[in-house]
């Protein structure tokens, strides 16, 4: 879990197709299945947002899975192959470590497999000693293996030989999102290409919820995020998604699982999860991408450890938050903008569940706000203005900004105050103070937030 799949730059059933639109999202199944578009479809259809009424059917069990192996765009490996494409899983060719264990970088071609075409790949190799097992191995077989999306990672191919479970991706060159917004010294991670990253991960989302039975990641994080040569997005990690509620259902009760610091409040007190659950850790999220901190930072004063509890009041105070927004992207953006998307944010993390926007409504909301942006591009461009980016270092940790008032703070004097909807947060919701989490044994990983499990 939480694993990234590159650290260093280098690039079935049928095959449904929902519609010919450039972006678009399919299921892979092999039922037969048919679909009605409308004449004139929305910005979210012409994403691939519509599931076209197919459902994904998971394996019960390994054993399912071996008598029936299959979806036709998905490739069978032998343990031989796997051993080939990482030269005998040599220790130059790990990537990254996580709950699930180790991932190597691979290449698959003649020497692995005759007739193959070369392939850059991820190889993720189930550890029976971790913290995941066949259910979640499994469960990426089956989501991955029957959905496909411009931003969810592509799964190539599996490994189920006797006890060896591997899974084979697409290699991701860039790496994880969290490998790029947490460092020391970041030009990688601009405004633009963050807003661009936060948006192909909505998209990711708004996709599996707006599936026949929607579908809920319950593991959004950085390390989640994948990023390709360009940048662009995928979501990655699907062994702890799940089905949604269907019909009349509005949740479904489940053991508590994600990390520490991104799952949803109401989720972690009950075991009810709904899409919402995820739009709070797409909040979380958005939020580390705005200040540029993790959401959990213990090497920070006591009340800024939690990163929602200390930023989330701020975000509705303008002046305010303009000082705690990352350093490392200042002059790069307009006020207002970063004020809508702070706006975003703030609505995202509701402690009321039914505060939060539903993930369509996300990609709408950054969908225009990209367009206004890219649009005072080109005006300025137009008019012969020019910009550069500035490299910043991350502030050390502290718990007070200097006082001195910047240009986008006096801007900010002049902006009236966002409206918040009064829902936000419901009579019934625990006080700020309640202890949500617990923590769980550290999984050896500095760079890796703590993962936790409980039984409702």
């Amino acid at each position: 879990m939480g694993t990234c799949f590159s650290c260093e730059g280098e690039n079935p059933p049928k095959h449904f197709v929902l519609n010919n639109q450039p972006g678009n999202g399919s299921l892979i199944s092999s039922t037969k299945a048919s679909s009605t578009l409308p004449e004139k479809p929305s910005t979210l259809e012409l994403h691939g947002f519509k599931s076209g009424g197919i459902t994904v059917a998971t394996p019960k069990n390994v054993g399912d899975l071996r008598r029936n192996p299959g979806y036709s765009n998905v490739d069978v490996f032998t343990y031989e192959e796997m051993r080939l494409a990482t030269k005998h899983f040599r220790p130059d060719k790990v990537l990254g470590e996580g709950g699930f264990g180790i991932v190597y970088k691979g290449v698959i071609d003649e020497s692995v497999r005759p007739g193959y075409k070369t392939t850059n790949v991820a190889i993720k190799a189930l550890d029976p000693e971790g913290f995941q097992g066949d259910k979640e191995w499994l469960a990426e077989v089956s989501y991955l293996g029957q959905l496909s999306h411009p931003n969810l990672v592509k799964l190539i191919g599996y490994c189920c030989e006797d006890e060896h479970r591997l899974l084979v991706y697409e290699y991701m060159a860039s790496g994880s999102l969290e490998k790029h917004l947490f460092r020391r010294v970041c030009a990688t991670l601009t405004w633009s290409r963050r807003m661009k990253i936060a948006l192909d991960a909505a998209r990711g989302l708004a996709f599996l919820h707006l599936a026949e039975r929607p579908i809920i990641y319950r593991d959004f994080k950085t390390s989640n995020i994948l990023l390709d040569a360009d940048f662009n997005a995928k979501l990655s990690d699907f062994g702890l998604a799940k089905d949604g509620p269907m019909g009349d259902q509005t949740h479904v009760s489940t053991r508590v699982m994600g990390t520490y610091g991104y799952a949803a409040p109401e989720y972690v007190m009950t075991g009810h999860l709904t899409a919402r659950s995820d739009v709070y850790g797409f909040g979380v999220v958005l939020l580390e991408m705005l200040i540029g901190r993790r959401a959990m930072d213990k090497s920070r004063p006591s009340r800024e450890h939690n990163l929602v509890e200390w930023a989330r009041p701020l975000l509705i105070h303008n002046k305010k938050l303009l000082r705690i927004l990352d350093p490392r992207v200042e002059g790069q953006y307009s006020t207002r903008t970063a004020l809508k998307v702070a706006h975003l944010a703030y609505q995202c993390l509701s402690q009321n569940p039914k505060g939060r926007p539903v993930m369509s409504q996300v990609v709408e909301i950054l969908e225009t706000l990209q367009t206004q942006e890219e649009s005072q591009e080109d005006a300025l461009l137009r008019s012969g203005g020019g910009g550069s980016i500035t490299l910043y270092e991350a502030p050390k940790a502290t718990s007070e900004r200097h006082p001195v008032r910047t240009e986008s703070e006096r801007e900010a004097a002049r902006v009236p105050a966002l409206s918040i909807p009064a829902n936000g947060r419901s009579k019934s919701e625990p006080p700020k103070e309640w202890d949500l989490y617990r923590h769980s044994p550290d999984l050896g990983q500095d760079e890796e937030a703590r993962e936790f499990e409980r039984k409702i």
